[in-house]
């Protein structure tokens, strides 16, 4: 049968948890779906430093990725974003949109869907991203921002997602894109993802964008 291969470019100041959840749900959905594979892909197919400070290793260069079924793309430091949307060699945008030309699933988790609106790939679609970086995804005219906030939005072959934790549900989700309703259980029930938090807050009002002014990359 042939594999089915999921892809997370990852780049420095990267959001830790924005590629260890979803990678976690994924490689426990082998468990159903053997033929699954996971790869962490950078720009030189080096290890790359998150925001918190930890060194996560890829697997292989952009230029050595395989053709990928689905594409998930974190979100990260706002620095880092505005590097990797104002990078004139536009390197992690053209990657984007070169391997959106194939996959079946184009997806983002929080500040994530940054990059892809950048790259014009979220433009007709129904998307979401961090609460605070809201008024940063309604700088771009043609992305069809939900209200509220949603732990993740579903529009056709597009998947965003919310804050950070946002990425567990929405790996779920995409399980069951992928396989089934049946395998997303198992893997909630491996994971143990029962959420249950002993603290209560609400999602204030979101301010203006973190990043200022944001001008689309030509």
């Amino acid at each position: 049968m042939p594999s089915m291969k999921i892809g997370i470019p990852i780049y420095d100041k990267v959001d830790l948890l924005d590629v260890a959840a979803p990678r976690e749900m994924f490689f426990v959905m082998k468990d159903c779906v053997p033929e699954v594979e996971v790869h962490l892909l950078s720009a030189d197919g080096c290890g790359v430093v998150t925001r918190d400070g930890m060194t996560i290793g890829a697997e292989m260069a952009f230029a050595d990725a395989p053709r990928l079924d689905v594409l998930w793309v974190p979100g990260g430091d706002p620095s880092a974003l505005d590097a990797l949307m104002h990078d004139p060699a536009r390197v992690y945008l053209d990657f984007l949109i070169d391997v959106s030309k194939h996959a079946r699933y184009v997806a983002s988790v929080c500040e994530g869907a940054l990059l892809l609106a950048a790259a014009g790939l979220l433009d007709g679609y129904e998307a979401t991203t961090h609460w605070a970086f809201i008024p940063c995804l309604k700088q771009f005219p043609a992305v069809r921002v939900v209200q509220g906030y949603p732990r993740f939005v579903v529009d056709r072959n597009r998947v965003t997602g919310g804050g950070i934790s946002s990425g567990l549900d929405e790996a779920l989700k995409m399980i069951e894109l992928l396989s089934s309703y049946k395998a997303a259980q198992h893997v909630q029930q491996f994971t143990q993802y029962y959420p249950a938090p002993p603290v209560a807050s609400v999602i204030p009002p979101a301010g203006a964008c973190p990043m200022g002014v944001i001008t689309r990359s030509l």
